[in-house]
């Protein structure tokens, strides 16, 4: 235990590299440039556990001569965060939204932890912060299964994301001055950088900006926070959901700054219209 103690604290503040950016891009949304330490591979040769012996594969725990990486890709994405725990739970939930934690897949603590380069403390508490936002399941003595989700669930999703927010949107469009939208442009155009690249797991994370800057003009701290947990519940495939063509991507991002155009107008009927629609788009 000493051991893994030390292990955590010499790796605090340190980066994480893990996934399959299409660009191998640093996510430029998770602050300051820091060091980056690449997460090391699972040596081969590693024996079955008696699971996998049954045919039931734990992902991360490869039969031999498979690669040593859990998710797709050789080019592993970089997630910048003071803590290791927030680091690894960063990169859980790019991965959620990339694809690369499977729906139905099980996921091992220990050996995940051994592709950060940490030990499987902070790896178990992100995955049982992800059990609490219902993205995962445990599985006793096995990991976390990642959770299969149903096209009613999403529908739901936008059904209460349309409640809550469509009544704010449409007060702040009668209230909030037209240099406070024109100060949110550059949001907007982040997510069409990142349609443009096709880079999915980048335009989540640029879209819930955008989402969180345009609810933060109604001040309500709890609004924010219960909003933004329906944006990212929203934003995890199902297990059939093919990948969003380039060119839905782009039109779903020109979204945004179509509803600012709207906003800056007072246009309530065009305002209500476009953030409805774009619940139920691919990435809204």
């Amino acid at each position: 235990m000493e051991q893994g103690a030390a292990r955590e604290r010499a790796t605090e503040g340190s980066s994480v590299r893990f996934g399959d950016p299409a660009d191998g891009r640093p996510d430029d949304a998770y602050g300051a440039a820091q060091e980056t330490a690449r997460v090391p591979g699972q040596a081969r040769g590693d024996q079955p556990r008696g699971d996998q012996a049954r045919g039931e594969h734990t992902h991360g725990e490869h039969p031999r001569g498979e690669a040593p990486y859990p998710f797709p890709g050789d080019g592993p994405r970089t997630v910048r965060r003071h803590s290791v725990r927030g680091q690894i739970l960063d990169a859980l939930r790019t991965a959620l939204v990339a694809g690369e934690l499977r729906p139905g897949e099980v996921y091992s603590a220990p050996v995940l932890g051994e592709r950060f380069g940490v030990s499987a403390t902070p790896v178990r508490e992100a995955m049982q912060r992800l059990a609490v936002e219902g993205a995962v399941e445990v599985v006793p003595n096995r990991g976390f299964r990642v959770i299969v989700r149903t096209p009613r669930e999403l529908a739901e999703l936008a059904e209460v994301r349309a409640l809550i927010e469509v009544p704010v949107m449409l007060r702040l469009a009668r209230t909030v001055p037209a240099d406070d939208w024109a100060a949110l442009r550059p949001l907007a155009e982040a997510t069409g950088a990142a349609a443009a690249r096709g880079d999915r797991a980048h335009y989540a994370e640029t879209d819930r900006a955008f989402h969180r800057a345009v609810l933060a003009l109604a001040g309500n701290e709890q609004l924010l926070a219960i909003a933004d947990d329906l944006h990212r519940r929203s934003q995890w495939p199902l297990l059939s959901t093919p990948v969003p063509r380039h060119a839905d991507l782009v039109a779903d991002a020109a979204e945004h700054s179509a509803l600012l155009d709207a906003l800056t107008a007072q246009d309530l009927p065009v305002v209500e219209e476009l953030v409805r629609e774009h619940f139920t788009g691919a990435n809204g």
